[in-house]
């Protein structure tokens, strides 16, 4: 079967399309909405290779596990059920838990198995993790700073946030409602790490 398609700028690969039409007819994207998605693209790439290559270049780890130590960071007792860390951090339970192992061996998380479910586990992030996550948070958040916004005002900020909760709200995420620790108890609300400062004292207690 041939698909032609009469606007030959808007490929197949970039409305994300991977499988075979039939009898819809594409929904091509206007003139604007094809700017808009095209600049879209190359501001989240341009951002997303900054805040990545400072978090590796000045702390040593890829945002991938900044993010998971941020997450447990803002948690009660700083732990979290992996099923929750996975949804939190929007990582894939596999690719979390390679994640977790490589922060094990830096001695930053550690798991533990929960005592109300055998098949369940938590993550938690040590005082070594702590450390090293308040250690890294000041020179990344200069840089998410830098990268956005100083090159936006308050209004823009905040339609930054009314279009990304729009985008986020497309997309559901887990359905199972795991509970954050073994007992089902929620984390406290606070400011969040990662465009601020970690979650708890700065300096870890024992």
């Amino acid at each position: 079967m041939t698909i032609t398609a009469d606007r030959s700028c808007q490929t197949l690969n970039y409305l994300g399309y991977d499988g075979v039409m039939a009898d819809s007819q594409p929904r091509w994207l206007s003139a604007e909405e094809q700017r808009a998605w095209r600049m879209f693209l190359a501001a989240t790439q341009t951002l997303f290779s900054a805040v990545e290559s400072q978090l590796q270049r000045e702390s040593g780890i890829p945002h991938a596990y900044y993010e998971i130590l941020v997450r447990l960071s803002e948690a009660e007792d700083r732990a979290l059920r992996m099923s929750q860390l996975a949804e939190a951090s929007t990582s894939s339970k596999s690719r979390l838990s390679h994640a977790v192992a490589r922060l094990e061996e830096r001695g930053w998380v550690e798991r533990l198995d929960c005592e109300t479910d055998r098949r369940g586990q938590i993550a938690r992030l040590t005082d070594t993790g702590f450390a090293a996550l308040a250690a890294a948070a000041p020179s990344h958040v200069e840089q998410v700073r830098r990268s956005l916004f100083d090159r936006l005002n308050a209004e823009q900020v905040t339609q930054l946030a009314a279009i990304s909760t729009a985008i986020a709200a497309g997309e559901p995420g887990d359905a199972d409602g795991c509970p954050s620790s073994c007992g089902g108890e929620s984390p406290e609300d606070g400011e969040p790490a990662e465009l601020g400062r970690p979650a708890k004292a700065v300096s870890p207690t024992g």
